[in-house]
């Protein structure tokens, strides 16, 4: 399982902890959750439709969304 461990504004809580499950099914809970084996920390800024990624792991990304948004979040990826 996946967890994603998020700090900022523009998810329901300021600071969340998302699951994704073998099945690709997803959930999340507010606040941080143990254990926690870091992989990966990533910088998230989603502007309207455009999503600018920096990944310690994977570098700099850019996506596109289909709905709008405004988010700045800093992340921590792991299991």
């Amino acid at each position: 399982m996946k967890k994603y461990t998020e700090i900022g504004f523009g998810n329901r809580w300021f600071i969340r902890t998302e699951f994704e499950h073998s099945d690709g099914s997803e959930s999340e809970i507010k606040g941080i959750t143990r254990p926690f084996q870091l992989k990966s920390i990533y910088l998230r800024i989603w502007i309207g439709r455009t999503v600018l990624i920096i990944d310690s792991k994977e570098g700099i990304k850019w996506a596109s969304k289909d709905r709008r948004k405004l988010k700045l979040i800093i992340g921590f990826y792991g299991t």
